[in-house]
């Protein structure tokens, strides 16, 4: 979806905001109507951390890649704080790790693009 709308900065950060407070309502809302900690059918998260990577440097096909791909490695490996903060209950649970997943690929990013790489 980043791909398909000409997302101006300002759009892009209004959308996040949007996701990050319906999601964190909502994924409370299914945890506890599911009855379990962060169950697999809640993907806001995901929506929320991805936007973030990328939040700050051009949508261009190579940077919505690499910006995935660093988003999942570090949502699949969760470094310090973002292991720890999914203890925290409910929605903000379920996003605080995303949302930190999505800051470490940014800053990765924001690095790749000062070194002329992307």
């Amino acid at each position: 979806m980043l791909w398909l709308l000409p997302w101006s900065p300002l759009t892009l950060t209004a959308f996040l905001l949007v996701v990050l407070v319906i999601g964190t309502w909502a994924s409370d809302v299914a945890e506890r109507t599911l009855g379990t900690k962060d169950p697999g059918a809640i993907v806001v998260d995901e929506v929320a951390g991805m936007t973030i990577s990328v939040l700050t440097v051009p949508l261009t096909p190579v940077v919505l890649v690499v910006g995935f791909v660093l988003f999942r490695i570090f949502d699949v490996v969760k470094p310090f704080p973002a292991g720890v903060s999914q203890r925290l209950g409910g929605g903000i649970g379920v996003m605080i790790d995303d949302v930190i997943a999505g800051l470490y690929a940014l800053a990765l990013l924001l690095v790749a693009r000062r070194l002329g790489w992307l």
